[in-house]
């Protein structure tokens, strides 16, 4: 495993642990101790990053995500960087499977919600802490400022931003200096690419979530695959239709073409090329299974030329493709109103 530098001095292993579909969206929970021994192993193989939340969990235990997380790193916690995020509840009225999230980072509720992880995580320190969703109702001013203080007292140590536009990232930045953001990015999802020449400017890194389009790039589900309806998100995600399984066959076809000729698996090549594209790239896709944890991190030792990725940028420009979940839609981010404050 290759280690990268998010920010001023946030080292953390090329190639994170999404750890969310280990408790919520892909899915019943997996059995505890089974993620446990996962998470051990990951940091065996040589992973030090790994990404969590204090919404990933079920109706049931909303917090098992925190919870599992901190059990298992309690042993390494000094190997290991931890990310967690706060800002975002959901919308358990809607029937929806994904169901909306709804904002509220004001600073009292980020003071609870601080305390609360580091009792779940069972740390003194949160190495990196996200706002998980801008707050239209906060000023992102007011936002930096709470993370100051939060640093000044030691209970987080770097802070970033969840699907955050450059607008927002310069305003942050400007209060408290931003350590990373995390944006949805894969090859089905390319628009944030265009926060590159900010981020550089800022010396800011980027943690890519979704990095296999939430598996699809990994080409290894087809027209047939099913999804529990109640539980996985993916029941609903526009890319995993049988239509769109169709459409993006020449994707699959190009991601299966460059991995033969690089001995690899396609999910390799999809996060391969994002690693080569910005040495401030960090993806970081989840798993339940050992075999694609190895996978995942095998990776980060495929190079791909500049001139490989361009060819390939290329041609991803030039492609049809279906739709691909986008994560928060806008219009969901409309419960609160000014007037809850």
């Amino acid at each position: 495993m290759e280690y990268r530098t998010l920010g001023k001095d946030l080292t953390v292993s090329a190639v994170g642990l999404g750890c969310m579909g280990m408790s919520h969206a892909y899915g019943a929970p997996a059995d505890k101790n089974e993620m446990k021994e996962l998470i051990a192993e990951a940091v065996d193989i040589g992973y030090t990053f790994f990404d969590t939340a204090e919404v990933y969990g079920t109706p049931e235990n909303p917090h098992h995500n925190e919870e599992l997380v901190g059990e298992a790193l309690r042993p390494y916690r000094n190997k290991v960087v931890i990310a967690t995020k706060f800002g975002i509840y959901f919308d358990m009225e809607s029937k929806q499977v994904n169901k909306p999230l709804l904002p509220d980072s004001r600073p009292e509720v980020i003071r609870v919600s601080v305390e609360n992880s580091l009792k779940r995580l069972g740390t003194d320190h949160i190495d990196l802490y996200y706002q998980h969703r801008i707050d239209p109702f906060v000023p992102v001013e007011e936002v930096a400022g709470v993370m100051q203080e939060l640093m000044q007292e030691g209970k987080i140590t770097h802070w970033g931003l969840s699907e955050a536009d450059e607008e927002t990232i310069r305003r942050a930045h400007a209060v408290c200096p931003v350590t990373a953001i995390q944006n949805r990015y894969s090859m089905m999802a390319r628009w944030h690419e265009v926060l590159f020449p900010v981020l550089e400017e800022l010396n800011i890194g980027y943690v890519a979530f979704s990095p296999l389009a939430n598996g699809f790039l990994s080409a290894r589900y087809g027209k047939e695959a099913k999804f529990d309806a109640g539980t996985d998100y993916r029941s609903m995600m526009p890319q995993f239709t049988p239509g769109a399984v169709e459409q993006n066959q020449k994707l699959l076809e190009l991601v299966r073409t460059v991995a033969e000729g690089k001995h690899a698996t396609p999910g390799q090549i999809a996060l391969a090329w994002m690693l080569g594209k910005k040495p401030y790239l960090v993806p970081i896709p989840g798993t339940r299974k050992s075999d694609r944890l190895k996978e995942n991190a095998g990776a980060s030792d495929i190079k791909l030329t500049e001139k490989e990725i361009a060819v390939l940028d290329k041609q991803l420009d030039a492609m049809e493709m279906s739709e691909v979940f986008g994560g928060t839609n806008a219009r969901r981010i409309s419960k609160r109103s000014k007037n809850t404050r």
